[in-house]
């Protein structure tokens, strides 16, 4: 029945929280969402088998053999390639449209304690909020692609994991949010791989720098030496780009800048 569609700006927040959660919590007893079920006026049910469509639109899903729900509809397919589109302003969007339905609402990533100084004020205080709703997107999406755990060494304590963009956020403004522009790294690993230390290759095996190799230093030897030739932990969701890889590879990693 038509009463019954989903609209627009509920499909759009729906997908802003598929974003965010790991793959295996796409389900009616998950907190998320339940409680966006009850912002929206949806059961629980009804949001879970809409993240589910969302799910067998996503080639990282289908890729593996993993199919989510079948049956998204046009406006589902809709709303994901107007997130690919413009993941920056659709983010920000989402996220205050649900500030608009919960009153009470916190940043999704407490952790983060994203608080905006008392002093800001007027446009200088939009900027600032803006900024960090796109920061903890970002972060959010990229995490729980990767199930919480460094790609490259399992690592799993938050307060030392990094959401590192591949092509770096100055670069390239229109993926700036793209979850496939990014990588769930330990902080180590994340000033490696920003510094162009060590990169992948196309089929995502980490490769690390003859500068790297040929240092004597024990924590090099140790722990990033063995990186070289190990393919990364690849992504529930959101698997990285190729071409975003390839530019790492020819624009930041050392070894291609001589």
């Amino acid at each position: 029945m038509a009463a019954n569609r989903w609209t627009k700006e509920q499909l759009k927040l729906a997908f802003h929280l598929y974003c965010q959660l790991p793959f295996g919590k796409l389900d009616m007893r998950t907190p998320e969402v339940i409680k966006l079920a009850g912002l929206i006026g949806r059961t629980p049910g009804a949001v879970a088998m809409k993240l589910s469509n969302f799910a067998s639109l996503d080639p990282a899903i289908t890729s593996t053999g993993r199919k989510g729900l079948e049956g998204a509809s046009n406006l589902d397919r809709e709303i994901w390639d107007e997130f690919h589109a413009d993941w920056e302003a659709l983010a920000v969007e989402s996220e205050m449209l649900r500030r608009k339905l919960d009153a009470n609402a916190l940043p999704m990533d407490e952790s983060e304690e994203q608080l905006v100084p008392e002093d800001f004020t007027g446009e200088t205080r939009k900027v600032v909020t803006e900024q960090r709703i796109k920061q903890t997107f970002f972060r959010k999406a990229v995490l729980s692609s990767y199930r919480g755990r460094c790609c490259m060494s399992g690592l799993s304590e938050p307060r030392l994991l990094i959401a590192s963009h591949i092509v770096p956020w100055s670069k390239d403004k229109a993926n700036r949010l793209n979850p496939s522009n990014g990588l769930c790294l330990s902080a180590i690993h994340d000033r490696a791989f920003d510094k162009g230390l060590i990169t992948l290759t196309d089929d995502f095996k980490i490769v690390v720098s003859d500068e790297l190799k040929r240092k004597k230093e024990s924590f090099v030897i140790e722990v990033l030496l063995p990186l070289d030739g190990r393919t990364i932990e690849p992504p529930e969701r959101f698997a990285p780009q190729p071409e975003f890889i390839a530019w790492h590879r020819n624009q930041l990693f050392v070894d291609n800048r001589k």
